[in-house]
C-alpha cells in the first residue's frame, strides 16, 4: 500500500490506522441514534428483507454479506437513512435511490457492479462510496465532477485511468486505488491533481 501527497510525512502509526479505517462509521454516530434507528442484519444469509422496521426512523442498515442480487426496496422508505452497507452480497445494479434524500455514506465492496450505479449521481448529501472489488472499468464523468465528497474507494476494481477534471475531487479526505493496474504516469498526473488528498496505490 502507498500513500500519496503532501499527507504522506505526517502519517505515523495512529494516523495512518485512521487513514485506512476511514469507511468506518463514526463511533459518535453510534452513541446518538435513537430507539429503533438501526438494522443490523448482516451475516445472516439472506436473499430477501422480511425483518420488521419503523422505515421513518431508521438510520442505519448493515446488510453486510448476505445474498442479495436486487436491492431492498423497503429500504427506498427510509427517507432518514444515512448509512448504507451492502458489502458482499451479489448486486449488480441499483434501482432509482432518490427517496433517499439524506443518505451520506455507502459501502457496495464486493458486489458485482459493472459500473458505477447511475443512481449514486441523485444522492445530493453523499460524501463516503465504497465500491472496491467491484469490476468497475471506468469512473463516470458525473462522479469525477460530484461535489461534497469525503471518501472514495475503487480499489481492487478494473479501473485503468481516472477521469482527465479532477478537480472537484479536491475536497476529498482519502481516495483508495489500491491493486489497480494504473501507469506510473496516471499515478504521477493523480498526485499532482490531488495534492491535498490522501491517495493509497
Amino acid at each position: 500500500m502507498r500513500i500519496s501527497g503532501a499527507i504522506t510525512a505526517m502519517l505515523t502509526g495512529a494516523g495512518l490506522l485512521a487513514l485506512v479505517g476511514c469507511f468506518k462509521e463514526p463511533v459518535p454516530a453510534y452513541k446518538t441514534r435513537p430507539a429503533g434507528a438501526e438494522l443490523r442484519l448482516n451475516d445472516r444469509n439472506l436473499a430477501t428483507l422480511d425483518a420488521k422496521f419503523d422505515p421513518g426512523v431508521l438510520v442505519y442498515a448493515n446488510l453486510d454479506r448476505n445474498r442479495f442480487e436486487e436491492f431492498p426496496k423497503r429500504l427506498l422508505m427510509c427517507t432518514r437513512l444515512k448509512w448504507l452497507r451492502l458489502n458482499g452480497n451479489r448486486l449488480s445494479s441499483l434501482p432509482d435511490l432518490a427517496t433517499l434524500k439524506d443518505l451520506r455514506r455507502i459501502y457496495l465492496k464486493d458486489n458485482r457492479f459493472a459500473e458505477v450505479p447511475p443512481a449514486l449521481e441523485k444522492l445530493p448529501k453523499l460524501t463516503d462510496i465504497d465500491l472496491s472489488g467491484n469490476p468497475i472499468r471506468e469512473i463516470p464523468g458525473w462522479l469525477a465532477r460530484k461535489r461534497g465528497l469525503k471518501n472514495l474507494s475503487f480499489s481492487r476494481t478494473g479501473i485503468t485511468r481516472l477521469p482527465d477534471d479532477l478537480s472537484a475531487w479536491r475536497e476529498l479526505a482519502s481516495l483508495q486505488l489500491g491493486d489497480l493496474k494504473l501507469s506510473a504516469a496516471e499515478m504521477a498526473r493523480i498526485r499532482k491533481a490531488l495534492p491535498d488528498v490522501a491517495v493509497i496505490f
